[in-house]
C-alpha cells in the first residue's frame, strides 16, 4: 500500500487514483456534493486509510479514509480528526469507522 509523509501529500495521491469527492462526516452518515448524495453505513466501504501525527498536539492528529460506494457509483476522501476531536457518530458509522483501522 502507498505511504504519504503528510495529509496533503494523502490527498494528492488519493485525487490521483480517482477519489475525487469530499466527503463530510455526519452523525448517521457521510454526505457530499453539498449534502445531494447521503451514505449511510452500509452504501459505502473504507478501502484504505492513513493516520497523520503531525506533532504532540492532539489538535494535529487526523486520518484519512479513501471511501468508495458502488451503490452511488461514487469515490471520495473524508479526513477527520481522531482522538478527543473526533465527531459524534452513531454507533453504526463508529463500527465502519473502527473497523478499517
Amino acid at each position: 500500500m502507498q505511504q504519504y509523509s503528510n495529509l496533503i501529500e494523502a490527498i494528492s495521491g488519493l485525487r490521483k487514483e480517482g477519489y475525487t469527492e469530499d466527503f463530510n462526516l455526519e452523525q448517521q452518515c457521510i454526505s457530499c456534493r453539498d449534502g445531494e448524495f447521503k451514505l449511510f453505513h452500509d452504501e459505502f466501504i473504507i478501502d484504505k486509510y492513513f493516520r497523520f501525527d503531525v506533532s504532540s498536539d492532539a489538535a494535529d492528529q487526523s486520518i484519512i479514509y479513501a471511501i468508495s460506494s458502488q451503490k452511488h457509483d461514487l469515490k471520495g476522501i473524508l479526513i477527520n480528526a481522531y482522538g478527543i476531536y473526533s465527531e459524534p457518530l452513531t454507533n453504526e458509522m463508529l463500527k465502519k469507522l473502527q473497523i478499517a483501522e
